[in-house]
């Protein structure tokens, strides 16, 4: 979980989780025909390649630096340097001019998505004062179309930012690039606890486990609620009190929390980050029906305080069984936008808004205010009874974001960014929020639900779509967003 969301409901008592460095292969180059002909040029571009890579370990990035290349020999062996590296990206700095049989081998030996930049040394040559060999260092951009073409024509996919070294823009744009292959070193080498099993009838939630992998990467560990029981039964006295306590730190509880009720979600919780130890996990999604009260209808309706608190740490907790809704969470939460447990609630037509939350987990660390425990003696459309979190995310800027499946099994990333307005909320021991997508709330929802899109998914702080486009190239996957009213 990144810095911008460790607001005060943290209580400085939840450690967010130190995830895997996104791994950034760096090979810059130029042509080197040029070198004994321009004495000093060299050492211009070695020293703008040098300047690029402190800017990415200023990213947190581990950077696994292949060098400067001046023909294609040393590009190939600038690829097998970052083919042995397994990065996340490699980025290819275009220094000046090089031709494109010194870009191509790194591309398809690496077998990992390459960005293409192009940052000249200022905004602008100072022309009256610029000989030839000065103006080398500023024509970067000189070969982009050569390596594009070169691209397309070998089925490469192509991305590029071209700038100058100052230019901040530029910088974003990388940036974003950087976070995505954050997503993918995420998704790449993931584990994703699936606990218990489907909610009957969710059609829309089934998911094959086996395209989780074979598309994302990752895998996913498949768990028993007996996993959950044995791990809750092992729970001392001292350390329920503990995650009592913690618990009346962070939420406010509301007069219908019963005692007895908090300490089986406290016990619960302990036990849950024991399974997320043992396993491994970065994800969870779960969900148990159970009956009459037995142990696992009580583990099951024991869950959210415990989901919530993981959750806000950077670790998604998902219910009903919802296994791409846990990992839009993840990726979201990879970029530092959150994500919280979402469906369609109501449609405001006074207010123009759609109301949207769930019942169950909540994402903490993006609420607008601190999050409230409300004591539940039924669970609508599920079994048991227990605690419940209450609140709406952070008002402002918000981005929706779902993993959509089509009828070939492909996932698609599906998006639409609104605005998370005041208003009157549920108290119903869910979350809810009020979402303004700047058109009427009907026809959003007609737009929304024809992307193909499954009935949760994750709300996200800020205006996120870029980012997750962003995402969805790097891992190779379609990319949808909802802007406004469909066609019908």
């Amino acid at each position: 979980m990144t810095d911008d969301l460790s607001p005060a409901v943290l209580d400085g008592a939840l450690t967010p989780v130190r995830r895997r460095r996104t791994r950034v292969g760096l090979v810059s180059g130029g042509l080197g025909a040029y070198w004994p002909q321009f004495p000093g040029l060299l050492g211009q571009l070695q020293d703008s390649a040098l300047f690029v890579t402190r800017r990415f370990e200023g990213m947190g990035c581990e950077v696994v630096d292949a060098g400067f290349i001046s023909d294609p020999q040393e590009a190939a062996k600038a690829a097998e340097v970052l083919r042995k590296a397994d990065c996340d990206i490699v980025v290819t700095f275009l220094t000046t001019y090089l031709t494109a049989s010194m870009v191509l081998p790194i591309a398809q030996r690496t077998h990992t998505p390459v960005l293409v930049i192009d940052l000249q040394p200022t905004e602008a040559m100072d022309h009256p004062d610029t000989d030839t060999g000065q103006w080398l260092a500023y024509c970067g951009q000189c070969p982009l179309p050569e390596v594009a073409n070169v691209f397309r024509r070998s089925g490469i996919p192509f991305r590029s930012v071209s700038g100058h070294l100052h230019d901040e823009n530029a910088w974003t744009r990388i940036g974003r690039w950087i976070s995505s292959a954050g997503v993918r070193g995420a998704m790449r080498h993931g584990r994703h606890g699936l606990m218990g099993h489907l909610y009957p009838g969710m059609l829309d939630v089934s998911t094959d486990m086996t395209l989780v992998s074979s598309q994302f990467g990752g895998h996913v560990e498949v768990l028993e609620f007996d996993d959950l029981r044995v791990r809750v039964a092992a729970v001392t006295d001292e350390q329920a009190a503990e995650r009592v306590a913690l618990a009346r730190r962070v939420f406010t509880l509301d007069d219908s929390v019963k005692e007895e009720d908090l300490d089986w979600a406290a016990r619960v919780s302990v036990g849950l980050d024991r399974l997320v130890e043992d396993f491994g996990l970065d994800s969870l999604a779960y969900y148990h029906r159970g009956l009459d009260g037995e142990i696992h209808e009580r583990l099951g309706a024991g869950m959210i305080l415990g989901a919530s608190l993981l959750t806000a740490r950077g670790i998604p907790v998902a219910g009903e069984y919802e296994l791409r809704t846990s990992l839009a969470m993840l990726i979201a939460d990879t970029l530092g936008a959150g994500g919280s447990f979402t469906e369609l609630q109501a449609l405001n037509f006074r207010d123009g808004v759609v109301e949207m939350g769930h019942d169950g987990p909540a994402h903490l660390a993006i609420s607008s205010k601190d999050p409230l425990l409300r004591g539940l003696g039924v669970y609508h459309g599920k079994r048991g009874w227990g605690v419940s979190v209450e609140f709406d995310v952070t008002h402002g800027p918000v981005t929706t974001f779902g993993i959509g499946q089509e009828a070939d099994g492909t996932f698609s990333f599906i998006v639409s960014e609104g605005e998370v307005v005041p208003g009157p909320l549920l108290e119903i021991g869910n979350t809810t929020s009020r979402v303004d997508f700047g058109f009427g709330p009907g026809e959003w929802t007609d737009a929304w639900s024809a992307t193909g899109i499954g009935h949760h998914w994750a709300l996200c702080t800020g205006h996120r779509a870029k980012d997750f486009k962003a995402a969805a190239n790097l891992l190779g996957i379609p990319f949808r967003r909802v802007d406004g009213p469909g066609d019908l």
